[in-house]
């Protein structure tokens, strides 16, 4: 992803302690978990998870995409998805700007930019099946040009990844 920064994960000895990541933290596991044994045999993919957090919220070049919306929309699309945990998370992240982009039911206001954005993420987030070239298109017509469309898809792509994660770590855990 550009411009990613290099990470500060959660560590004890320069080892990446996974039951500190974000996933493991919303899912609930902890090192007591019965999927510990499963879980740090794919520390890997935990690391890489939590590296991709970084260059989705918080990269060093975030282009025409601020933190602050960054954080917004990851938000919403938690909150879309049901996810408390990761939406509280993503509270954390918050600064100017992040609270209103949260909100559901705010849908741009009077900013075009915004208002496509919102648009579009609210679209990928809930119904993807429903999004056509024309809407890459209303995000052009918005001011975004081809490197922040991607940048915005990055992040959509990440956080649903990131619920999918968190749902399914749910589930091992209530079964394990």
């Amino acid at each position: 992803m550009w411009g990613a920064r290099s990470s500060t994960l959660p560590n004890h000895g320069g080892m990446l302690d996974i039951f500190e990541t974000i996933v493991a933290k919303a899912a609930g596991i902890t090192s007591a978990s019965p999927l510990n044994g499963a879980l740090t045999l794919r520390s890997d993919i935990l690391e890489l998870t939590e590296n991709s957090h970084e260059a989705s919220l918080r990269p060093i070049q975030p282009g025409g995409l601020a933190h602050a919306e960054r954080a917004g929309l990851a938000c919403r699309m938690a909150k879309q998805n049901d996810e408390a945990s990761l939406a509280r998370h993503y509270e954390r992240l918050f600064s100017v700007g992040s609270q209103v982009i949260a909100n559901t039911g705010f849908d741009g206001g009077d900013d075009a930019r915004l208002k496509a954005i919102i648009r579009h993420t609210d679209l990928i987030t809930t119904n993807p099946k429903e999004a056509t070239a024309e809407d890459i298109t209303a995000l052009r017509a918005a001011g975004l040009d081809d490197a922040d469309i991607v940048r915005l898809s990055e992040l959509i792509a990440f956080v649903s990844y990131q619920v999918r994660v968190v749902a399914g770590l749910r589930l091992m855990a209530e079964v394990a």
